[in-house]
């Protein structure tokens, strides 16, 4: 069995990447460059995930349109990348509109080409609301138009295994699987080392402290 795996480097993409591992998949890594303030940090991470895993291949894509595009913090210099302040209302800035829709777009092709029966993403929903291309609804949408858009003997299945977990749950398995976790980068701001107060800094060290845990990356700020 083969299987694209969106690998960004993080900590859900490289748990996932195991977690498509341990199910019997050989590994075809995917990652996407986008202009995201960390995409140098991140995509050397994901070559080591992804040797780690000793993928078949390591497939980058530029996206630098979606910097083109703006509307988010993570593509927009306009816009600034803000602190965990526990708000849960509302859409982040964060969020790269429609990014997801995008990277599974090109996931598919890959896969259709390359002859993969499944496309692993590690969209996951439960921690925070607000990232609307995270959600179930989305996932099974897309899984339609992924039937509908390929070919008749083209068989793949999109696994978000991820997408009602919470960040500990997923710290857990990836332990359990022996994921390297000092070769994996979360912050939104900062190559090295991680700021620690964002959004994805704040998450990732709660889930550390949850399962008692020392995470490895360095940061500026532990909260």
């Amino acid at each position: 069995m083969k299987a694209v795996c969106l690998l960004s480097g993080g900590m859900d993409s490289s748990t996932l990447a195991y977690v498509a591992r341990d199910m019997g998949y050989s590994i075809i890594a995917l990652h996407l460059r986008y202009g995201q303030p960390t995409e140098d940090t991140e995509y050397d991470c994901a070559q080591k995930i992804a040797a780690s895993l000793d993928a078949e291949e390591f497939f980058t894509v530029n996206l630098d349109y979606l910097r083109r595009i703006g509307g988010s913090s993570l593509t927009d210099d306009s816009l600034t990348i803000g602190d965990h302040d526990g708000s849960e209302g509302g859409i982040p800035n964060t969020y790269v509109p429609f990014r997801n829709a995008n990277l599974i777009a090109i996931a598919t092709s890959l896969a259709e080409a390359r002859g993969a029966e499944a496309i692993f993403i590690g969209v996951q929903a439960s921690d925070y609301a607000g990232y609307p291309d995270c959600r179930p609804e989305f996932v099974e949408a897309f899984q339609q138009v992924i039937d509908t858009g390929t070919a008749d003997s083209t068989h793949i299945r999109l696994m978000t295994p991820f997408v009602n977990m919470s960040k500990t749950e997923i710290l857990k398995q990836g332990f359990a699987l022996g994921v390297p976790y000092e070769d994996t980068w979360s912050c939104y701001r900062s190559g090295a080392p991680a700021c620690g107060t964002c959004d994805s800094c704040h998450y990732r060290l709660a889930a550390f402290r949850e399962v008692g845990r020392e995470d490895p990356i360095p940061y500026e700020v532990r909260e």
